[in-house]
This record gives C-alpha cells, sequence and structure tokens, in this order.
C-alpha cells in the first residue's frame, strides 16, 4: 500500500506529455485549406471546457509557418490548456498592400474555435491569442480591432480574444515609429491595435527586447499606458540587450528567454485563473 500512494504522488508531481496533435481544416480559400493544429491536454475530454490559447506565427506577413509556437503548446497543453497553431495566407511576394488575407484568415480561425469549442472542449468565454512579431499583431488584431471580416465568415460568432500574450508584437502600425506602416498607409487605423484601444480590450502581456529594431521600447511603453488609461490591464515585460525574436527557443533565440518568457505567460494566465497550480517548466540547463 505504501508504495502505492509513493507512486501516486509521482504521477502528480511528473507532468504527463500532451496529447498527439490534431490537424482540422478550417476554412477553404479556392483550392486551398487552411489547418489548425491543436494540441491538447494528455487528460482531456470533449465534455471539457478548458482555456485555450491560439497562438500566430511571425514572419513579417510574408513568411514563416504555424510550427513556430509548437513547444509553447506542449508546454501549456500540460498545464491544462487547449492550444492551437494557425496556417493563415501571407502576403505574396511582389505585393505591396496590407495583410488583408492575413487578418481575414485570423478572425476565421478565431470564429472557428469559439463555433466549435464545445467538441473541442474548450470554454467559449476563454479562448485568448498569442503570436510573436506579425503574429503578435494578428493576435492583438483579434482581440482589439473590429472589422476586416472575411465576408464568408459567420458573423454572428465573435472573433474576440479574452487575453493576449504578445511576443514582440508589431501592433502599432501608425506613422509615429510604428511597423508596417508603409504597407497600411492612411488605411492604418483599420489595422492598428495600438490605435483600437478600448476599455473592453482582453487582458495582455508583451514581451519585447531592448534591442529590438523593429520595434522601440517607446512603443511598447506608449501601448501600456493607453492600455492602463482605458482600464485595461497590460503587463510589458523588457529583456536588456535583446533583439527581435529573442523569444523563440531555436535559431535566433536563446533557451533561457524563451523559458523566462513562457514562465511569465505561465503566470499571467494562472493569474487570469486560466490555470492552476504552481507552473511545471523546468529550467534549462543551455545558454
Amino acid at each position: 500500500m505504501r508504495h502505492f500512494v509513493l507512486s501516486l504522488l509521482f504521477c502528480q508531481l511528473v507532468s504527463l506529455p500532451a496529447a498527439e496533435p490534431i490537424s482540422r481544416i478550417y476554412k477553404k480559400v479556392g483550392e486551398r485549406e487552411l489547418k489548425l493544429t491543436i494540441v491538447n491536454p494528455p487528460d482531456w475530454k470533449s465534455t471539457d471546457q478548458r482555456p485555450a490559447l491560439v497562438f500566430f506565427h511571425g514572419g513579417g506577413w510574408v513568411g514563416g509557418g504555424p510550427t513556430q509556437f509548437t513547444q509553447h503548446s506542449e508546454y501549456l497543453a500540460t498545464r491544462g490548456m487547449v492550444c492551437i497553431q494557425v496556417e493563415y495566407r501571407l502576403i505574396k511576394k511582389g505585393d505591396a498592400g496590407p495583410p488583408i488575407d492575413c487578418v481575414h484568415d485570423a478572425k476565421s480561425a478565431m470564429r472557428w474555435v469559439r463555433g466549435h469549442a464545445a467538441e473541442l472542449g474548450i470554454d467559449p468565454a476563454r479562448i485568448g491569442a498569442g503570436g510573436g512579431s506579425a503574429g503578435g499583431h494578428l493576435a492583438a488584431f483579434v482581440g482589439m480591432v473590429e472589422g476586416l471580416d472575411d465576408p464568408q465568415d459567420d458573423l454572428k460568432i465573435s472573433p474576440k480574444a479574452n487575453a493576449l500574450a504578445l511576443f514582440n508584437p508589431v501592433f502599432d502600425n501608425g506613422p509615429d515609429q510604428g511597423w508596417g506602416h508603409a504597407r497600411v498607409g492612411e488605411h492604418y487605423k483599420e489595422y492598428s491595435p495600438a490605435h483600437n484601444i478600448t476599455a473592453d480590450d482582453p487582458p495582455a502581456i508583451v514581451f519585447l527586447g531592448t534591442q529590438d529594431k523593429l520595434i522601440p521600447v517607446a512603443v511598447v511603453e506608449r501601448f501600456k499606458e493607453n492600455m492602463t488609461k482605458a482600464g485595461v490591464r497590460c503587463e510589458a515585460v523588457f529583456y536588456e540587450g535583446q533583439g527581435h525574436g529573442f523569444f523563440n527557443p531555436g535559431k535566433g533565440g536563446k533557451v533561457q528567454f524563451y523559458y523566462e518568457t513562457l514562465l511569465a505567460t505561465d503566470k499571467f494566465l494562472t493569474s487570469l485563473g486560466w490555470l492552476k497550480g504552481e507552473p511545471t517548466l523546468q529550467k534549462p540547463s543551455g545558454p
């Protein structure tokens, strides 16, 4: 009996791995099928009411792929969240216009997830969005900006994220130190989350390296100040001497900052009541 109790305690202390990812088609555009990759907690059931986090990859709206947040998804799934990585259309080479397809697909993905919450074992009132760089823009966009919906979407379903985890996001597209302004031009207010801050925006945590060449520290400080003025919770965490993409666990980033930013994300989500208990993320031994 004593050995059984010890074994049970050990199982409670050691996180089980996340379930194998599942691929689902959320949208068709012509002949192309756009997919979501879903990572469930190990003890997931379709009758659950779990929080979810929908990830959008970076790449300047012109590159990148959904696997950027695979490790984030696998960890957070072991903490009890359903994590979803989005494939979205990119701006075609030679096209100097705005990321209209990107924002269309981001809203479509959020609507699909909320519309299928019951079968996904998700609480439709606890669907967050996360992303890095251009993906951070899309995550903030679905949480903060009205309009620019795909006409084929069911507009009765809200695409609005309930919390935001933003990794060096290009969420300011305005003329004052904003990124991507050349693409959106005078229409920047239609695309720029920083220019659409209102009291009903979701709580957010933002990560930025102080040596990011795309996003000045002042841009994030201004965003946080304006969110606070609107009565919206916003945490901004700065990492001294780090550049763009510093949070990635692989090429272009350091394991240390992957760990630190993901740990802070865990604590942020726990403070919202979305996760329970202490983080289980193991501190890396590498640089």
